[in-house]
């Protein structure tokens, strides 16, 4: 939801910024590097049980994966290769922040709750690959309920509030749940509708 409706307000308000430190050197590629690497060291905090330092580290490592494009587009450097490094890199870094979760809770809590994150981070790939999957195929597979800007809030506020962290990912998996069959169906149904016109179509 997040994506849809604020993604090309926060683009524009980050364009300056990516000017600027495209004027000092900076590459949309190192910027993405930075990223993974910030949110492979928030995941071993996390993992480590301090979790308010992992809530402040992840929304720092968010911060370079906010700025590269705005870099890319600065330099006039935005490409298929760039869009598909940014893209990997923010499903490394999901898969990097839910293992220091499901780490943190093997550690601490009984039972086998340390997979809950594990089924969400399934559910969030499963996500993104229906999308991808979808627009390869030439259809709109954007939206739903629980993208990756709403992943990220929740998931905030269960670094933040810890007493919540468990039910706050049950709730994502339910919401990711639903997100998938949102985006299944819309894929399906343009397909369907593509199917019977070129059915009808005279041969």
């Amino acid at each position: 939801m997040f994506d849809g409706n604020w993604r090309e307000t926060v683009e524009k308000g980050v364009d300056p910024v990516g000017a600027a430190l495209q004027r000092l050197g900076m590459s949309a590629d190192v910027l993405t590097t930075i990223g993974i690497a910030m949110a492979a060291a928030s995941a071993v905090i996390i993992g480590s049980g301090r979790l308010f330092l992992g809530f402040i580290a992840m929304l720092a490592a968010g911060i370079p994966d906010l700025l590269d494009g705005a870099v890319a587009k600065a330099s006039g450097a935005t490409s298929k290769r760039g869009a598909f490094f940014d893209s990997t890199s923010d499903r490394l870094s999901d898969v990097l922040v839910f293992g220091g979760i499901a780490w943190y809770l093997d550690s601490n809590e009984p039972g086998r709750i340390s997979i809950l994150p594990f089924a969400v981070m399934g559910a969030a790939l499963i996500t993104s690959y229906v999308r991808a999957k979808g627009e390869l195929l030439g259809y709109d597979a954007k939206g739903g309920i629980m993208e990756r800007a709403e992943r990220f809030i929740l998931i905030s506020v269960g670094l933040v509030f810890s007493s919540i962290l468990i039910p706050v990912l049950w709730v994502m998996l339910v919401l990711s749940s639903v997100t998938i069959m949102q985006r299944f169906a819309k894929v399906w149904k343009q397909a369907t509708v593509e199917k019977r016109a070129a059915a009808a179509a005279p041969s």
